[in-house]
């Protein structure tokens, strides 16, 4: 049975992260979450600079230092990163587990290989197996 705690999100974002996904159905699309005082408030699309997008991502370095700087600047500070898996399911891929950074981040994932809705599942990958979070959305305004 899984204990873990739920992460609520604001179905604003959520929506964001599918309409990313679905603007490249064959390459996994990569971003930031940025929160203020713990609570979800920004998406921050990132460039998926992976030789094989199909099945990796990859966040350019400098522009995700660029992005913290820009999140510490508005105080704002990261909370998940996000990704897609355009033809896999919604689950920490053996790539993603191995090659994943920032461990103490949130990590969502996507999947377009489902018929009709878009799946979004949340993951703490600092543990082994990894934990999944229950997702509920958050209506209230940001």
């Amino acid at each position: 049975m899984n204990n873990a705690t739920p992460v609520y999100l604001p179905r604003r974002l959520v929506n964001q992260i599918m309409q990313h996904a679905q603007t490249a159905p064959d390459a996994e699309v990569c971003g930031l979450m940025a929160a203020r005082a713990q609570r979800p408030c920004r998406l921050y699309p990132m460039h998926n600079v992976s030789p094989t997008p199909a099945t990796r991502f990859q966040m350019d370095e400098r522009e995700q230092l660029d992005t913290v700087a820009i999140m510490r600047e508005r105080g704002e500070m990261p909370y998940a990163i996000y990704h897609s898996h355009p033809t896999a399911p919604a689950l920490p891929s053996r790539h993603d587990l191995e090659e994943h950074g920032h461990p103490e981040l949130l990590h969502l994932i996507i999947t377009l290989n489902t018929r009709g809705v878009l799946e979004l599942r949340a993951f703490s990958l600092d543990q082994d197996p990894p934990v999944e979070h229950p997702l509920l959305l958050d209506d209230s305004p940001l």
